[in-house]
C-alpha cells in the first residue's frame, strides 16, 4: 500500500461513536430528590441525552412542576411520591419504578436531609431520619435495582455525597456520618456488580445553591466565605451537575467504578 493510500483517521465525531458515548437514549433512569436542585438538574441533564426519567420526591406539588418541566424539554418523564424515610415508601419505589417506562438502567441517589446542630445536641431521631434517608434508602434502592442491571449486563449507579464524605466542618455530625457511609456504598456496589457491566460512583460537590442549603445560605457571610473557600471564586449551582452526569450515567464512564469525584470547583484541594 502506498503512503495516498493509507486511509485517512477516523473522526469519532463524524462516524457518531463520539455522540454514542454520551447517548442515554433507550435507557431508564429513577433519580431521588429530582424535583430540586441538583437532583432536578441531574434528572434534566439525563432526560436531555435521551433517557426516560422516573423522579421521585415527597411533595406532590413540586413533583408535578419538575415533571412538567420535563415534558416540556421532549423528555419521557413520571414520578413516585414518597418518603425515603419511611422504609414502606422506598420498598413502594422499588415496586412501581419499573412499571412506568421499564427497567431502571441508572439510579441516581441525590434525596437527602441536612441536620447540622452541635453533635451533643444531636437526638436519637435526627441520626435514625439522617441515616434511614441518607445511607438506608440508597443501599436499599441499590440491592434492588443493581441485581436486576448486573443480569441485564449494563447499569450506572450515581451516589451523591457532599464535602462530609471526605472532611468535617461546620457541625458535620449524622450528616456526616452518613456522607461518609455513601462513598463507601458506591466502592462495595463497584465490588459486587462492576465485572457484570454495572459501575457505581460517587458525586461529592462543593457548596451549592439549593434548597437544602439554605440554612446555611441564611448565616450573613457564610455564602461569600465558601465561594473564597472554592478554587473557582464561587458557589456551586445545580447546573453544574449536568455533564457528571451524563458522563457517568452512560458508556462514556465504563471504566470509572468506585470512584469519589469531587465536582467542587476546587473546594476539597483548597
Amino acid at each position: 500500500m502506498h503512503p495516498q493510500d493509507t486511509p485517512a483517521p477516523t473522526n469519532p465525531a463524524q462516524n457518531g461513536s463520539l455522540q454514542e458515548l454520551f447517548s442515554l437514549s433507550g435507557r431508564t433512569a429513577l433519580v431521588t430528590g429530582g424535583s430540586s436542585g441538583i437532583g432536578q438538574a441531574m434528572a434534566e441533564a439525563i432526560g436531555r441525552a435521551g433517557a426516560a426519567v422516573v423522579i421521585v420526591a415527597r411533595r406532590q406539588s413540586e413533583l408535578d412542576r419538575a415533571t412538567g418541566r420535563l415534558r416540556d424539554l421532549g423528555v419521557r418523564a413520571a414520578s413516585i411520591a414518597g418518603d425515603l424515610g419511611e422504609a414502606a415508601d422506598v420498598r413502594r419505589v422499588c415496586d412501581q419504578a419499573a412499571a412506568l417506562f421499564g427497567e431502571i438502567d441508572i439510579l441516581v441517589n441525590v434525596a437527602a436531609n441536612n441536620i447540622r446542630r452541635p453533635m451533643g445536641e444531636l437526638t436519637p431521631e435526627d441520626y435514625d431520619l439522617t441515616m434511614r434517608v441518607n445511607i438506608t434508602a440508597p443501599y436499599t434502592l441499590g440491592q434492588h435495582f443493581g441485581p436486576r442491571m448486573a443480569e441485564r449486563g449494563w447499569g450506572r449507579i450515581i451516589n451523591v455525597g457532599s464535602q462530609q464524605s471526605i472532611s468535617a466542618f461546620g457541625d458535620s455530625g449524622a450528616y456526616g456520618v452518613s456522607k461518609a457511609a455513601i462513598t463507601g456504598l458506591s466502592r462495595s456496589q463497584a465490588e459486587a456488580w462492576s465485572r457484570h457491566g454495572v459501575c457505581s460512583n460517587t458525586v461529592v460537590p462543593g457548596f451549592v445553591l439549593t434548597p437544602l442549603t439554605a440554612p446555611a445560605q441564611a448565616i450573613p457571610g457564610r455564602v461569600e466565605a465558601l465561594a473564597a473557600r472554592s478554587m473557582a471564586g464561587r458557589n456551586g449551582l445545580p447546573a453544574d451537575f449536568a455533564g457528571i452526569a451524563v458522563m457517568l450515567a452512560g458508556d462514556a464512564s465504563a471504566y470509572i467504578t468506585g470512584q469519589t469525584i469531587c465536582v467542587d470547583g476546587g473546594f476539597s484541594v483548597h
